[in-house]
């Protein structure tokens, strides 16, 4: 009989004494590899392209507005409100908010590294808030920085900056609830229907669907019936009656402007528009809590169940 034997190597592994920053510092840790997903910051070339041009485009229109601030004495009526801007880039907001929230939940399921990050003392709900709040903060940093941007460029082009803010300083908490409210309900949508695929393609091909089949259905519900008349207001009838205004709500794009609205109370142009001002004020905002609060109950359950 032979007998085994073995052999020792010094690995230069050494036990760790520095501090143990616990459950927070793990906390942290999620979050800012987050950040660092969404900015592309170590990974290629490419992944840093996306964010600059999403950025750039969500920046343009309040550039462009600032311009035309600069070459016209009366801003009020060339340029479009606050409450316009968040309109003019819900688009760019969308193709961001389908590209990037997949980037920050899909590749931990389907590389399996999610089960690492759930070692204790990180949590399931741990682990979602910090995604969360990565991609919330860059989604607001998005919005408010264009916002800031027009508003700077409404007061230098003003004939006296001081009264044009002593005028309208009430547009600044306003800007800042709208604000946060779009961020909340760009950043909650896609991040709950990215938890239920492995594949960013699907994930991202799903937000952006949603939000133009909801807008096509929304627009074939309310569509005007041309052979009817309102005689008073001259306005369309819509084909579906009065149930009409209801199935303005089926457009998932309009749920964060609809509020957007009611905060800066401005009536927006369109038949569609005026068809949910004929709602109660409270509905458009009982629906937007219900979706954003739906939303992030089914992303937390989807992950609860993930490590169950």
């Amino acid at each position: 009989m032979t007998q085994a034997s073995g052999e020792l190597f010094d690995l230069g592994y050494q036990h760790y004494d520095g501090p143990r920053e616990g459950r927070m510092r793990a906390r942290k840790a999620v979050f800012t590899d987050g950040i660092k997903t969404i900015l592309g910051v170590g990974h290629g070339s490419l992944a840093k392209v996306l964010p600059v041009l999403l950025f750039g485009a969500a920046m343009t229109p309040a550039v462009i507005m600032a311009i035309i601030a600069s070459m016209f004495e009366v801003i009020g009526d060339v340029l479009p409100g606050h409450a316009d801007y968040y309109q003019v880039v819900s688009i760019v907001l969308i193709i961001f908010a389908a590209l990037v929230a997949p980037e920050l939940l899909c590749p931990d399921r389907r590389n399996g590294v999610i089960s690492l990050y759930l070692v204790r003392p990180l949590t399931t709900t741990d682990y979602v808030i910090a995604r969360w709040l990565a991609f919330f903060s860059i989604t607001l940093l998005l919005v408010y920085s264009g916002q800031a941007v027009l508003l700077a460029s409404l007061i230098l082009s003003a004939d006296e900056p001081l009264d044009y803010l002593k005028d309208n300083w009430k547009d600044i908490p306003r800007i800042l609830a709208a604000g946060l409210l779009v961020a909340i309900f760009i950043t909650t949508l896609p991040l709950a229907i990215s938890a239920f695929t492995n594949r960013r393609a699907i994930a991202a091909a799903i937000v952006i669907g949603l939000f133009i089949i909801s807008s096509a259905a929304a627009g074939i519900l309310t569509e005007c019936d041309e052979g009817h008349n309102d005689d008073r207001f001259g306005n369309c009838e819509p084909l579906t009656g009065d149930s009409a205004k209801w199935y303005s709500l089926v457009d998932i794009g309009r749920v964060p402007t609809n509020v957007n609205n009611m905060i800066f109370d401005v009536e927006e142009e369109g038949e569609r528009s005026r068809i949910t001002a004929e709602l109660p004020r409270f509905v458009p905002i009982a629906w937007y809590v219900l979706l954003s609060g739906g939303l992030a109950t089914v992303l937390w359950w989807r992950y609860r169940k993930l490590s169950a």
